[in-house]
């Protein structure tokens, strides 16, 4: 890539729920691509936050006494307290209620209602408290709320609108000439297919202070709060300085990355584009949407009592064990089944047989025969021209993956090479060297050993962040982020 910035993002969760594995995978994902691009030698910015606006924040808050700004501040930590568990490096956690976003996004309010991009008008239809938005007849299933199946209230009242219709055809041309803009192409199918057979409407994007008091309010009307959706989205550039005159956003923008979860697609991929169209602004590089984790097949509800606490599998498996498995067990984008057995199995096998055996077999041999200072390249082999060239091979096959988001891939070529490496270990036979007394072959065995024991780290490093400094710093590095650097596995 030719920008030597990335700037990725999560969603900003909504504060009211429990941290559970999807709001982890999101997370985890986009930890790996920001470590990955930190490696290469980019300035990365890697954001998340919290969404904590709307009706549930506020009824929630009133069921026990709270203020919806007390409620926030006491359910956020569930979030920061997550991320630490995970080893997140984020560079900033933005709260919807902070003072900063706040201004941004009254800001761009004002900004849209100037030029004429909002406007009020009466408005009447089924509204969702649950969902928080309103639904047509044709909408409903069985006369309730197509995203929850909860029940839904016929409203009648005025409110303010955005322009989002008339950016119709726009969107369907600018997703035909970027086929990376949605991905993957399945998500950019069913978008185009939206758009394509619907016609898209503006979008409400007010609620009467008299139903919903927290919200950030209108600049132009005090009686209304801004919908929790336009407030949410506006973080993505508020959060890296829209506005504020520092070069910030100019640095950083467009985002490489938004990663979401293809239930909250539609809101990113047709609100979020065509507000930053009507400022002006170029919508991100990639919008990523990844599929569910299910629980023998069935999504996962408070409800239905099969709610996967990450911060549980993190005491059960550590946060490395885990962080591997989130990305190792399903394709990016593909829908995946969860199940312990399934966590135990690639810790086992894949950590613990593969890239375990690999240091655990060979470094003891560089200690007893060498004093435990890597020994000196000899004579070169066919077997040990092959293993270099698998090396390239490797890191070309990452980078690629990486371009592609597909973090199986990813690990599907790592260990690849970790096995290659294991295999030749067990072809050259470094015991055997050692009984020879041939010291000069063994010290190129495992001089080969040792360097692919490196290479394995420094490509593990941003899915296992404890282990792979931990394997560096047995062969006698520091571990830190210079010995992490890309540039040292070329």
């Amino acid at each position: 890539m030719d920008r030597k910035t990335f700037y990725i993002t999560t969603p900003i969760y909504y504060v009211n729920d429990k941290p559970h594995i999807g709001h982890a995978y999101t997370t985890v994902a986009a930890d790996v691509l920001a470590r990955h691009h930190r490696s290469l030698g980019h300035d990365v910015f890697f954001l998340t936050g919290t969404d904590e606006h709307g009706q549930k924040v506020q009824q929630t808050a009133a069921k026990f006494n709270r203020s919806p700004q007390e409620h926030a501040d006491l359910l956020v930590v569930n979030f920061q307290n997550t991320w630490k568990k995970l080893d997140i490096r984020y560079n900033d956690f933005i709260r919807t209620t902070e003072p900063r976003h706040k201004q941004v996004v009254q800001a761009i309010l004002q900004r849209l209602y100037d030029a004429g991009e909002i406007y009020p008008e009466k408005y009447a239809g089924w509204y969702s408290t649950a969902a928080e938005r309103f639904w047509t007849e044709k909408d409903l299933v069985d006369g309730k709320c197509p995203e929850t199946g909860l029940p839904v209230e016929y409203i009648e009242e005025t409110n303010y609108f955005f322009r989002m219709g008339k950016r119709q055809e726009w969107l369907i041309r600018y997703i035909e000439e970027h086929p990376r803009f949605i991905l993957p192409e399945s998500r950019r199918n069913e978008v185009l297919g939206f758009l394509k057979n619907n016609t898209l409407e503006d979008l409400c994007i007010s609620r009467p202070r008299s139903r919903l008091a927290w919200g950030i309010p209108l600049p132009f009307d005090e009686n209304y709060v801004t919908y929790v959706w336009f407030d949410a989205l506006i973080n993505y550039i508020g959060g890296i300085g829209y506005g504020a005159g520092d070069g910030r956003f100019e640095r950083f923008w467009p985002a490489n990355h938004h990663l979401v979860g293809k239930d909250i697609l539609t809101t990113h991929a047709v609100y979020w584009s065509t507000m930053l169209h009507a400022l002006g602004v170029e919508p991100c590089e990639n919008l990523f949407a990844h599929g569910w984790w299910t629980v023998e097949g069935r999504k996962m509800s408070k409800s239905l009592g099969n709610f996967v606490d990450p911060n549980e599998l993190v005491d059960l498996y550590g946060s490395d064990g885990f962080r591997y498995f989130l990305l190792r067990e399903m394709p990016f984008g593909a829908d995946g089944d969860f199940s312990a057995a399934g966590i135990v199995s690639r810790i086992n096998s894949d950590l613990g047989n593969d890239l375990g055996n690999l240091a655990n077999r060979s470094l003891p041999f560089v200690e007893r025969q060498f004093d435990g200072l890597i020994p000196p390249l000899g004579p070169e082999t066919p077997e040990d021209r092959a293993l270099k060239q698998l090396h390239q091979e490797t890191l070309a096959a990452v980078l690629a993956a990486y371009h592609d988001v597909s973090f199986t891939r990813v690990l599907d070529a790592i260990w690849i090479f970790i096995r290659a490496a294991n295999k030749y270990m067990d072809s050259e036979a470094p015991w055997t060297l050692a009984k020879k007394g041939d010291h000069e072959r063994l010290g190129t065995v495992l001089y080969n050993i040792a360097e692919s024991c490196r290479i394995a780290a420094v490509l593990t490093a941003p899915f296992l962040t404890t282990k792979s400094p931990g394997l560096l710093r047995k062969l006698g590095m520091a571990g830190g982020e210079d010995d992490l650097r890309w540039k040292t596995i070329e």
